[in-house]
């Protein structure tokens, strides 16, 4: 059968932008390319707790068997929900299947007909995607710039503002392309002021951010006045799926009218029971070393980089970002690199803007000093 020519065309016009994607493969060099922050994913205690849990309770299906509104809402996710909420200092807690599907599931439906949405230019492509699914009419600020926040909800709370109208402002607490975080308190007092209602996605603050490794939100105590925060499992948890926290009221309205939550199978139970554990895993003597150790790995690395006098952009999470410019050259360095035995990965245009081309590091808690520290001095090898 042959292939569309239009499609076609699509492929060559990325081989010849060099920004063709294709899957990674699976490799021993020393990581600094995978979201698994504080190693939870190679975790053999998280493993084994999690079938010792499985065994205790009897959950001996392999699937959900359907979605949660069907078939599919088995014991372990009101377990695993009532303690989220608890653990989050939350009303109400749903569990998605992924980051992903928890966006697109919450922007689609939430956001109504008339209604504006603010949101951050560098906003996640999943959130992206949930807006372009709402009858709401989104607007995007200048990435972390109040000011310009504050002139866009001042324009939007005056035009045509009825009472049906509402005020959608969207932000990360980490963004995953620049590791960068907004000035949460601060957009937390711009939309009480405006009446606006406030959306933080914390998908790379679970587990990094907070004291316990609860969230950048949670660690401020901002959280109640974020009308909905989704944290996703499959980055600093080492496991998978996400949860939407905020309102009773909110959560009956997405289990109503999210369309990525009611017409898909549910998780299996080993997933389930892979979130419970690691929970516990963060909040143990294991889980603070973990985390502790991230935290020396961060102010290590952003040291060194200072003194090489490397271009990143300034961060305090698990991601730092190296802007080289081009895709070729950020592809050449990254090769190199690879060759000297460390996984980082080229983030290309269109993902980032053109100019904007960069080395992508993700720290860990299993990263040593010796290994942040060659990898560093390769790079600016590298770059010149």
């Amino acid at each position: 059968m042959n292939f569309p020519e239009k499609l076609i065309r699509k492929i060559e016009f990325r081989k010849t932008e060099k920004s063709i994607r294709s899957l990674g493969q699976i490799n021993n060099l020393v990581d600094f390319s995978s979201n698994d922050y504080l190693g939870f994913a190679k975790s053999n205690e998280l493993h084994f707790q999690t079938n010792e849990l499985l065994i205790r309770i009897k959950g001996d299906h392999n699937g959900a068997t359907g979605s949660r509104l069907l078939s599919g809402n088995h014991v372990l996710y009101n377990i695993v929900e009532e303690e989220l909420t608890s653990i989050h200092s939350s009303e109400a807690a749903l569990i998605f299947n992924s980051g992903y599907n928890a966006n697109l599931g919450l922007f689609s439906s939430v956001p109504q007909r008339g209604d504006i949405i603010l949101y951050d230019e560098f906003i996640h492509a999943s959130i992206r995607d949930g807006m372009q699914l709402s009858n709401a009419k989104s607007y995007k600020f200048d990435h972390n710039n109040i000011a310009d926040l504050e002139e866009k909800l001042k324009t939007f709370s005056k035009k045509e503002n009825t009472v049906d109208r509402e005020i959608y402002v969207v932000t990360e607490s980490v963004f995953s392309m620049d590791g960068d975080s907004p000035e949460l308190e601060v957009m937390c007092k711009i939309c009480e002021k405006y009446g606006a209602y406030l959306i933080v996605d914390e998908a790379h603050a679970l587990g990094v951010f907070g004291k316990k490794g609860l969230g950048a939100t949670q660690e401020s105590e901002l959280n109640e006045k974020i009308f909905a925060r989704i944290l996703t499992f499959g980055k600093g948890l080492g496991c998978h799926g996400a949860v939407v926290l905020g309102s009773k009221e909110l959560k009956q309205f997405l289990v109503n009218y999210s369309r990525s939550f009611i017409y898909t199978t549910g998780l299996a139970p080993h997933t389930l029971a892979t979130i419970k554990t690691a929970y516990e895993l963060l909040q143990s003597q294991q889980g603070r070393d973990s985390k502790a150790l991230l935290e020396k790995n961060i102010l290590h690395f952003k040291k060194t980089a200072a003194e090489l006098k490397l271009n990143f952009i300034e961060s305090s999470s698990a991601i730092h970002c190296c802007i080289i410019s081009g895709n070729q050259k950020t592809k050449e360095i990254a090769k190199k690199l690879l060759a000297s035995g460390f996984d980082v990965k080229p983030i290309l245009s269109p993902t980032v803007a053109k100019g904007k081309e960069r080395l992508r590091f993700c720290l860990h808690s299993y990263n040593t000093f010796n290994q942040i520290t060659e990898v560093l001095e390769k790079l600016a090898t590298f770059a010149v």
